[in-house]
């Protein structure tokens, strides 16, 4: 798993059990003996590209460091529904406790990587990066980008901390700004504008990126076309974002533009349907 430096993928994990376990599993404890033995298989019920296998057997595993947790897919495989991902067999008691909350990372990540695929999918004629934005499930944001990469996207900023990128409500507050050297120094630079007006202005600020937020595909291709005629030192790369569907990606991508940011990817994704079945 390849997911941050200095971010401890256990703490998510344990948080997430405290929260649906709390005490204890009332209802198992009630039922199943202690020291019985089961076996179990995770199935896709819907074709799906499935992420986050990893984190499941992690789930299970730190509820029952002897429970056994065989993959038999790796994260970014195209499954067919039916398709068994895993095999487990341990205490019965700690593979049902630590079912949720296994089905619910394993389900949510599943659906970013294959609404993910999906949005590639639609552009593959172009050379253009489907981008992940900030919208994410706050705590959830280290593990919802790793899904976006495995399903063929690529990571806008992990966090405010990684560049400057100037919007509507930062010029609000400050007006115009002269030049961005004091930026640059630093970090990349990046400049969000609405219509062709801000981008010409921007074009002066030679920032690394231009945003291009919410514009019509016919100004697009006019930001894109005077971008072009600048010399490859001073031209920026363009970004389009805002109502990025998958109706409309296709053809803002035939514009020309180097990436297009998509909310959705993390915002609005359907979870695939992934069941733990005992045997």
């Amino acid at each position: 798993m390849n997911y941050a430096k200095g971010l401890d993928i256990k703490h998510i994990i344990i948080n997430a059990l405290r929260e649906d376990i709390g005490p204890k599993d009332v209802t198992t404890e009630s039922l199943i003996p202690k020291n019985k033995i089961a076996q179990a298989v995770l199935i896709a019920k819907e074709k799906c590209v499935v992420c986050g296998l990893d984190i499941a057997g992690l789930v299970l595993r730190l509820k029952d460091k002897n429970i056994k947790f065989k993959p038999l897919v790796k994260d970014g495989d195209a499954l067919y529904k039916g398709r068994i991902l895993a095999r487990i067999s341990g205490k019965a008691r700690s593979i049902l406790t630590a079912e949720r909350v296994a089905l619910n990372f394993l389900s949510h990540l599943s659906g970013i990587a294959t609404g993910t695929k999906k949005f590639i999918n639609q552009v593959k004629p172009y050379r253009v990066k489907i981008m992940d934005t900030r919208k994410t499930t706050p705590g959830l944001r280290i593990l919802e980008k790793y899904a976006v990469r495995i399903g063929g996207g690529y990571n806008h900023r992990l966090g405010l901390d990684e560049m400057v990128l100037i919007k509507d409500n930062h010029f609000k507050i400050i007006g115009k700004i002269k030049n961005l050297a004091k930026f640059k120094r630093k970090y990349k630079v990046e400049i969000e504008v609405k219509n062709l007006k801000e981008f010409r202005q921007a074009l002066n600020l030679k920032p690394d990126i231009i945003m291009l937020d919410n514009m019509r595909p016919s100004d697009i291709k006019k930001a894109v076309r005077i971008r072009n005629k600048l010399t490859l030192g001073s031209a920026p790369k363009l970004e389009v974002s805002g109502g990025i569907t998958l109706n409309n990606v296709k053809k803002i991508a035939s514009c020309g533009v180097e990436m297009i940011s998509v909310g959705a990817l993390t915002h609005s994704v359907d979870s695939v349907d992934i069941s733990l079945d005992l045997i």
